[in-house]
């Protein structure tokens, strides 16, 4: 079956990170756009969770294999070392527990790659310090970001958990930078969004 894929940088990004016929859990999956890219391109054997109904219903009418359910409390479903890749695109800060789900992905697959918007952007450190308000979304206090962080915030959370960042990309733009396994003070000051790939120590 051929599906329509995405074309979102980002995605292709992850993608390049994926061997060919890995086994990929996608985390906070939406509509599988992912997951679509990941099959077509890249062969995987790929899996999807996603909290919305109306999104995962949409991911298995693509043909995906999707189910519905909570990354906060249903990732100790998957078992140990079930996959090698779990990715989780733009989802980490949407989290109650984002600790506790970075540390179940990296049982569940040896490598992790997440995504996310970076509040240490110097226009957001700008902003904050000329306005005086949290900036990046519509309210501080709605459901679009339970926990902003800056790059160097996640980097140091994850390594505090035991996962070492193998590589790490900016996206600016819509446009993906060069995967690179250091500069996190440049990235921190200059991301709109970050992609880490991590590994198991």
């Amino acid at each position: 079956m051929t599906r329509q894929v995405s074309s979102r940088a980002d995605h292709k990004a992850i993608a390049e990170r994926v061997p060919e016929g890995a086994r990929v859990l996608d985390v906070g999956c939406g509509n599988g756009d992912l997951l679509a890219l990941l099959v077509e391109k890249r062969s995987v054997r790929a899996r999807g969770l996603e909290l919305s109904g109306e999104l995962a219903g949409t991911a298995m009418s693509r043909g995906l294999s999707v189910i519905q359910g909570d990354a906060d409390s249903d990732l100790e479903v998957f078992p140990e070392n079930g996959f090698d890749f779990a990715i989780l695109s733009k989802a980490i800060q949407h989290m109650r527990r984002p600790d506790m789900v970075l540390q179940e992905l990296a049982r569940i697959a040896p490598d992790v790659i997440v995504s996310f918007r970076n509040y240490g952007l110097w226009s957001r450190r700008l902003s904050l310090f000329s306005s005086g308000r949290m900036p990046g979304h519509r309210l501080w206090h709605d459901e679009a970001a339970l926990h902003p962080s800056t790059a160097r915030d996640m980097v140091e959370l994850c390594s505090a958990l035991g996962l070492e960042t193998v590589a790490m990309a900016s996206v600016r733009d819509g446009r993906v930078g060069a995967f690179r396994d250091s500069g996190l003070s440049r990235l921190n000051w200059g991301a709109d969004e970050v992609i880490l790939h991590l590994r198991r120590a």
